[in-house]
């Protein structure tokens, strides 16, 4: 019996030794798509009243862990018993997120009214349903993003048992989330940390001096983030259009690929603005002639 025990202990320690090793190769595979998740993730959870900050990320956070433990089993599921869905899914997402970044280049381009300091004042007069279409925003991307992380996670251990998907999987998707929200919360809460330490130091000193630069950063963080996190979705995007449509994927083979993915959602971006905007469009005259 005693034998027994140990030769239980003997296979879980084997399997976490796989664990391990197939964790730290999705986790390698997945890294780039995590760099741009973090950049997405922190321009969309920024832009709140700073009382709002923190319980605004908290509710993305818990949007985001939703978004995986409905994505992690039906990725395993649709893998063992209808694995073109998993492809298609990905296009579709690829569209949304394609569409999003492009749409921010348009309006910034074309639909930019007011100026920073009318801007600011938007955000301090903010209303509570302006605040949840910008968490449930924040949380569809993310929903997406999910999508291509599970997905390229699982893709590094198609050839494994069905015990070390499922384990693997689910730490690269728990990883994704509390490292990426981990990270953007310390970015949001730059400022605070900041007047904190010039508070300690009585405004005086290297410390007073850090919490300066702390806070005077922020904002050039968050336009970097912005204009990060929008290239991020127009390259995710492409990435999944040329890696997962086949004409896509053969078309102009001696163009770099991070040119040809961002070339490819940008085109399927202005598609899709293009397509909305005219939607709109018909819906009103139809509405005017009704």
């Amino acid at each position: 019996m005693a034998s027994g025990f140990f030769a239980i202990l003997d296979d879980i320690g084997a399997l976490m030794d796989d664990v391990a090793v197939s964790a730290k190769v999705a986790a390698k595979k997945t890294a780039g798509i995590l760099g741009d998740d973090l950049a997405v993730n922190a321009e969309k959870s920024t832009g709140f009243l700073s009382s709002r900050e923190l319980p605004v990320l908290w509710a993305i956070t818990k949007g985001s862990l939703i978004n995986k433990l409905i994505i992690v089993p039906i990725a395993l599921l649709l893998n063992v018993f209808f694995p073109v869905a998993i492809k298609v899914i990905l296009v579709l997402g690829g569209i949304y997120l394609a569409f999003e970044g492009v749409e921010k280049v348009v309006e910034y381009l074309f639909h930019r009214t007011a100026g920073p300091d009318e801007a600011a004042e938007e955000v301090i007069e903010e209303t509570e349903n302006a605040e949840k279409t910008k968490v449930r925003s924040a949380i569809t991307t993310d929903f997406i993003l999910s999508i291509e992380i599970v997905i390229i996670a699982l893709g590094s251990v198609l050839e494994e048992s069905v015990t070390l998907q499922v384990v693997t999987v689910s730490i690269i998707a728990l990883l994704a989330t509390i490292g990426v929200y981990g990270i953007v919360a310390v970015i949001v809460r730059m400022d605070d940390a900041g007047y904190r330490l010039i508070k300690r130091s009585n405004g005086k000193g290297a410390i007073a001096s850090l919490g300066k630069l702390l806070v005077s950063s922020l904002p050039i963080v968050i336009k970097v983030l912005s204009v990060v996190g929008t290239i991020a979705l127009i390259l995710v995007s492409g990435g999944i259009f040329v890696h997962n449509i086949e004409f896509m994927h053969h078309l102009l083979p001696g163009v770099p690929s991070i040119i040809k993915e961002f070339g490819a959602g940008l085109v399927v971006g202005l598609a899709s603005v293009a397509l909305v905007i005219a939607t709109k469009k018909i819906i009103k005259l139809f509405k005017r002639k009704a």
